[in-house]
Parts: C-alpha cells; structure tokens; sequence
C-alpha cells in the first residue's frame, strides 16, 4: 500500500496492493502484480482490471482469465421466476436421473459461453424434481450451483478479522487454532492503542503481530521478542502496512534477554567486527596458494626443448589464472563486505529494540506462542510499568494453569483471570432461523491481569510492616 494517495485512492484497488480474494467462505491472499496469473480455487485468472475499482467489489471471471466487474442488475434472484414449489421431500428419490443434463452437455454450455446463472437456470429447467421440492429445498439446491457454475470473486482489503478467517480456515495450525473472536479480545484485554509501546511474543505466523500494528494505526512501538534465528512476519507482510508502520516496529531476540536484564548486553560497534581480523588471517594463506605455486609453472621455460609457442601459451594461461585469482579475491572482499554491513544492521536494530526495552516501561504485553508460556511470561513482565495489562494465549489451558499459580505465587499481579471462549454462527432467515450445524470446538483459552509495583515504602525487608512510631505524651 502506497503512501502519498488522495483520500479517494485508499479506497480503490492499486497496482502493488496486498489484497484479500473472497469466494464463498474461502480466503487468498495475494498482491497486485501486473500480467501475473492467480489461481483460486482451481480456476485461474488476471487482477490487471480490478486496478482502479474500489475495494469489495464482486467480479466475474471471463474468457482468458480476464475479470469483469459483476453490475448489481446482473446478480440474479435466489430463486428462479416461478413460484411453484411441493409441500414436501418425502416422495422424492435422489437416484441421480432427475437432470437430464450430462457433464458433456454442461461443458459445451461452458464452451458457448454462458455465464453462470445461465448455466443454473438450465439446470433448473432440465431437472424433473424440482418442482416438487419445498421453497427452502429450492433454495439451497440453487444456492449449491450457485456456489459450483458462478465464476465470481471478490476483492477485499485486508484486516486482521479477514487474515484471522482466512488462517483459520485453510491453516489454523500456523496460527495455533487462534479464532478471530479470541484475537478481538486479547487486542481489547492487552489495551492496544495508538502511541503505546508493546511487548509481543507470537509463533502465529504474525498474524498477531499484525492485529496489534492494525490496531497502533502506525503509532508508538512495536516489539516483537522473537525465537530461534529471525522474526517470522509472513503474515505482516499480507496486511500491505505503509512503510511508516514498520518503522514503529522493532525485534529482539529472546535469548538475549538475560543479558539485557544482567546489563552484560554487548550493542557496541567492537562486537559484530571483532571476527572480521581472525577471518582475514585465516583468509591470507588461501590467497597465497597460487602464489606459491608460480614457480612450478616457470620450471619448464628453463628447459631448451620448448619452443616459442609454448612459452607464449604458458604465459597466457598463467596471465588466465592470475585473472581468475583476482576475481576470486574480489568476490571474497564482496562476501566480506556484504557481511559486515549486514552484521552492522543487524547491531543497530538491536540497539535501537535495547534502548527501547532498558526503560522497562512498556504498556502491555501479549503472547501467543506454541512455546510454554511459563518462564516466557515471568520473564518478559519484567519489562512492564505498574499497572499495565497483558495477555497470553493458549490452545491448551494447562500451561495457563501453571502460570496462574506461578503468578500466584510470587505476587506482582492483579486481576488475573483464566477465560475461554464459546461462538457459534446462527443462519438468520425467515422461517429458518437456527443455529449452524458445523461450528469450531473450541477457541483456546486466555490468561489475563495487570501488573503492580512490589516495591512498598512501608514494608520491613522480612515483609512484616513497619511498626507505627509511637506518640510522645503531652508534657
């Protein structure tokens, strides 16, 4: 997402968007590439005419993979002109002969170049129970060819609700089965806000990590305390943030925690170069080799059998080598120096998420990993101000036990509370309201509180308190 644009362009599709692709309950995530081809849900197509249009709106794809905008007359009825239609289903025997219509016979329709509510209509007209079916049994028997013949897509701009959906429903593994409703309510429990400075620690493929930017709307300071080698934000990049968003955001990783709570951090410019002398020792004899072995190849110019065209082809390949030798020298003085300007960029990255963590005066702290949350949580509240909220979340709500009673235990917290929480969908329609059949089990479990100073002025060293100075009698 560019920045720059007229208030009117936020709202239209622009070459370079990441954008959301809808059909039916099913998500893609994809980017505005010019002449790039897109494939979602076994069909393929080009997003070069959704440029200019506005978001959500509905196209359908035509011959060549092209997308033509769906106008709102060209949306057909849920049902079909006729209004006649049986009192019940119990007479009706679903033996696969009711259509008259065969495969072949479709794909010619197909061939023709009929759109997709010609195509149900057709089938509406050679099928023999129809008729007979009751209004709601018509209904979804229309909205089921619907969904299989109607070749139309919908663009969306992406939000962390649409990304949570799109995660959960074709990967809820990469974010640990986190449901959307739970995500809305670790955002409101954490008290994200614009010009706060959050702790996050996530293994959600950053989706997480990008509910909390949405939410900052490019204000304040994002830290992401990360594990293993390098923050994971696949999921970041599909929100399309402007480049001010990622300049609110930092990284830092969790193994050096200790040591910036120890005050033993190294950030200093000596760190990342002091390897770079030993490697070059340890370089020198290499690029030495050939250089050695140069009177090897003069031996035979001393022997009188050699003829000048000999020498003339030595001389060359020697001359070839030597180039070839420098080449080698110029690629290895590159690497090195790639190397250092990344070792210089990572140590400024990690100062600068040091220097905002050595306040300790963060505002809220949320974590969703796959990780025990335990010493993750003991270790990170560290870093918040008195008073401030935090938030874990769990799939499983044992580990969130076992920090309630650590919590518990060694004070310092207030308010804790261990939540789960229970949605279903209900269908809203005349006659036929009632909750879905197919729902998620569970939305995992949230542990919750806020943090207080232990620190008190009139309190002994041994926790008893301080016994009250006594009055002196009135002489």
């Amino acid at each position: 997402m560019a920045e720059g644009r007229d208030d009117d362009s936020l709202y239209k599709i622009n070459e370079g968007d990441n954008v959301m692709l809808k059909r039916g309950d099913i998500y893609k995530a994809v980017q505005i590439q010019s002449k790039k081809k897109v494939v979602f849900e076994k069909q393929w197509f080009f997003l070069d005419n959704a440029v200019g249009h506005l978001y959500s709106t509905a196209f359908e794809i035509v011959s060549g993979g092209q997308l033509q905008p769906v106008k709102p007359k060209d949306v057909p009825s849920a049902l079909p002109d006729t209004k006649e239609a049986g009192t019940d289903n119990r007479n009706i025997v679903d033996d696969g002969k009711s259509q008259k219509l065969t495969r072949d016979d479709i794909e010619t329709l197909k061939e023709q170049g009929l759109k997709g509510q010609e195509i149900v209509q057709q089938l509406i007209d050679n099928s023999s129970t129809f008729r007979d079916k009751t209004e709601y049994a018509q209904d979804k028997y229309i909205k089921k060819k619907k969904k299989k013949y109607e070749n139309t897509v919908t663009i969306l701009k992406p939000t962390c609700r649409i990304m949570a959906l799109m995660y959960h429903g074709r990967e809820p593994g990469k974010i640990c089965h986190l449901r959307y409703d739970t995500l809305a309510q670790m955002l409101t429990l954490a008290n994200i806000h614009a010009g706060s400075k959050v702790l996050v620690f996530e293994t959600c493929a950053g989706l997480v990590l990008g509910a909390v930017m949405e939410r900052m709307g490019g204000y304040g300071s994002v830290i992401q305390m990360y594990p293993g080698g390098g923050p994971v934000r696949a999921g970041v990049e599909n929100f399309g943030f402007p480049a001010h968003f990622h300049d609110t955001l930092h990284d830092f990783p969790f193994c050096h925690v200790n040591a910036l709570l120890a005050g033993t951090l190294e950030t200093s410019l000596k760190d990342p170069e002091a390897p770079h002398p030993d490697m070059a020792a340890k370089e020198q004899p290499k690029m030495e080799q050939p250089k050695m072995e140069q009177p090897k190849m003069e031996q035979p110019k001393m022997e009188q059998h050699d003829t000048p065209e000999d020498a003339e082809n030595m001389e060359t390949n020697a001359t070839g080598e030597q180039r070839t030798d420098d080449e080698r020298e110029r690629g290895k003085d590159a690497k090195a120096e790639l190397k250092r300007v990344k070792q210089e960029e990572r140590r400024k990255k990690l100062a600068a998420a040091a220097a905002q963590l050595k306040g300790m005066n963060a505002d809220g702290l949320v974590i969703a990993s796959r990780f025990h949350p335990s010493s993750v949580l003991v270790c990170l509240l560290k870093f918040l101000s008195p008073s401030r909220p935090f938030v874990v979340y769990s799939q499983y709500k044992e580990p969130l036990i076992e920090c309630f009673t650590k919590l518990k235990e060694q004070g310092g917290t207030v308010n804790l509370r261990l939540t789960d929480t229970w949605l279903r969908h209900y269908q809203v329609l005349p006659n036929r309201t009632h909750p879905m059949l197919l729902m998620s089990g569970g939305g995992g479990y949230l542990l919750s509180g806020i943090t207080v100073s232990t620190e008190s002025s009139g309190r002994t060293n041994s926790g008893e308190p301080v016994p009250k100075k006594q009055k002196l009698a009135e002489s």
